[in-house]
């Protein structure tokens, strides 16, 4: 049973729900089934225009706060997700149709850990001192001010809080504007750091599709952008950032390589690949989508994996049995299938029987493809579905050297029990994230981001607080001024 998950206004601004009658109306669907669950409205310009210039007023305050005091609020706010755990993660399979199995241990709960390890190191945010003779300098770590986060579909609930925790840590107040097709979840965040303690303005949510982006991208009062989505909305919203001189981080997509040598552990390395293309129905920007694998355990290795993958079970996400569920819309499904054919078109063969799918809803069955080459469509072009590309290689050298034969570079992974070669690998593939011998676990601790067109910046970990701060120098004279006039 779905029950109400209607929420109490389409925004939340200055510290409180907002509506606006004007915006126009976009329907949320559930898609285990198409049914329309609830309805939001887009932000009309009043409704940015508030939410801006809140975050604008709340701003320089909050950063005058004491960093242990910002840190406590949201430590406050991680207690309150993880007491609320189930209920959140019900919404969050409402929102996305992530099957239950998956939002009750990686959406909200990766939020938390988020909001946690920030809320913890607030208070060691700072610069250094620097000797010089008798003069010396030290510099500060100081927030940005007015920012903006854009979230995605696929992990609607964890990707604001990555974004807000690390902003809000460093003293920035944030915009955030989730994808039109999950906007319940950070509605959520902002009432429970509302509840925390977080002063009115430091955190906004306001709804809309590309248009409400580009006003709160290109408005003069925002000093930085955060976005996670595709390469073709980023180049979009970087662009537009790059006309103020804007910060920006980018998260964008992948065609990540897991290579799996012949001495792996080839039951692990089945199920690294499994995880890194069927987990949330392959909706998963880091998913390692082209399996390379040396051709003597190929045969072996393509057996096991079409026999587990035959007993995913599929279905009904508020079932708890279900482990894997629909894609987010109809459009994403169809673009998934669309990908299937293709790649049926150019010469792949799909491994094994594709489960069954039920009839209602926007399931795409698990598919695997063998036969696959370097210059298929499926093999270049991010699929975002459980799509899984199988190769076939000879050497180390050669794994690599296709590996990198991408512009990509999000992630990577490499399966093999000789340590040795798995850090040559590490070193030589071009990626923000490699994993060995295991595949994506994203700890907050870890940074996580992209090279070349996979984004630029890094969230999580300390080193996320370089892209929510900018340095000030300060030269402290101890004597007099030797001027040369």
């Amino acid at each position: 049973m779905i029950g109400n998950v209607q929420p109490a206004a389409s925004h939340f601004v200055d510290g409180r729900p907002l509506e606006d009658a004007g915006g126009t109306e976009m329907p949320v669907h559930f898609p285990g089934t198409g049914a329309v669950i609830a309805t939001v409205r887009e932000a009309t310009g009043a409704v940015i225009e508030a939410a801006l210039a809140a975050a604008e007023r709340a701003q320089p305050a909050w950063a005058a706060l004491k960093p242990v005091e910002r840190g406590r609020i949201l430590l406050r706010a991680a207690a309150i997700i993880r007491d609320r755990a189930e209920a959140l993660a019900r919404l969050e399979t409402l929102d996305t149709g992530k099957p239950l199995s998956e939002t009750r241990v990686a959406d909200w709960p990766s939020g938390a850990d988020a909001l946690e390890y920030f809320g913890g190191i607030a208070a060691t945010i700072g610069g250094e001192t620097i000797p010089l003779g008798e003069d010396w300098a030290y510099t500060l770590r100081v927030p940005l001010g007015v920012t903006v986060g854009i979230g995605a579909w696929n992990y609607p609930s964890q990707v604001a809080c990555w974004k807000a925790a690390p902003a809000l840590a460093c003293g920035n107040a944030m915009v955030f504007k989730p994808s039109e097709l999950t906007p319940l979840g950070a509605l959520q965040l902002a009432a429970i750091l509302t509840e925390a303690g977080l002063p009115p303005g430091v955190f906004n949510v306001v709804q809309g599709r590309g248009g409400v982006g580009e006003r709160l991208v290109t408005d003069p009062r925002v000093a930085k952008v955060s976005l996670t989505g595709s390469v073709p909305t980023g180049r979009r919203v970087y662009a537009a950032a790059a006309e103020g001189i804007r910060h920006v981080t980018m998260e964008l997509g992948g065609k990540s390589p897991l290579l799996v040598f012949e001495d792996a552990d080839l039951d692990a390395a089945v199920g690294a690949a499994m995880l890194g293309n069927f987990y949330s129905a392959g909706q998963v920007c880091s998913n390692g989508t082209r399996v390379f694998v040396q051709r003597r355990v190929r045969e072996a290795f393509l057996e096991r994996l079409a026999a587990r993958t035959s007993a995913i079970r599929i279905g009904d996400p508020l079932d708890e049995a279900t482990q894997m569920g629909p894609l987010v819309s109809p459009a994403q499904r169809d673009k998934v299938l669309g990908y299937v054919a293709k790649g049926q078109e150019e010469g792949a063969r799909i491994v094994g029987a594709l489960p069954e799918v039920p009839e209602s809803g926007w399931f795409v069955p698990p598919v695997i493809f063998a036969g696959v080459t370097d210059g298929m469509t499926v093999a270049r072009e991010e699929i975002f579905g459980p799509v899984m590309c199988v190769l076939d290689f000879d050497t180390e050298a050669e794994a690599v050297a296709r590996a990198n034969g991408t512009d990509y570079g999000l992630s990577a992974g490499v399966f093999t029990r000789d340590l040795a070669r798995a850090h040559r690998v590490a070193r030589a593939i071009r990626a923000g994230t490699l994993w060995i011998n295991t595949y994506n676990l994203t700890p907050v601790e870890v940074p996580f981001g992209g090279s070349r067109l996979s984004g630029v910046g890094r969230e999580n970990g300390r080193a996320a607080i370089e892209h929510w701060t900018e340095v000030r120098s300060v030269y402290v004279g101890m004597g007099g001024v030797d001027a040369p006039f």
